[in-house]
């Protein structure tokens, strides 16, 4: 299955999620990949970045959606939440290559 992702953030903590459009992700942690599902916002997130970056997060809670069988798409009308530019070109170039 496919959805697309209509909100990109860093939340309050500092960590980067992704807001699905249809999809829900209860059982993410499962997968073993620290990316986790916040059934209150209704989205995915990882963990802040100290080894990895905002980049490499967003790779990851992509390739855990992908292990529970859904493949996550930037829309073409995401909302970008507390996203600095560097990082929305760099994921909007990675979604049109």
């Amino acid at each position: 299955m496919e959805d697309t992702i209509k909100e990109i953030g860093i939340d309050g903590e500092g960590r980067l999620y992704l807001k699905p459009a249809v999809e829900t992700f209860p059982m993410i942690y499962r997968e073993a990949m620290e990316v986790h599902w916040s059934s209150e916002h209704g989205y995915l997130y990882g963990g802040v970045p100290r080894k990895w970056s905002y980049l490499d997060w967003y790779h990851q809670i992509l390739k855990a959606a992908l292990e529970q069988n859904c493949k996550l798409v930037v829309s073409s009308d995401v909302a970008w939440v507390n996203i600095p530019a560097e990082l929305q070109a760099q994921i909007v170039s990675e979604q049109s290559a």
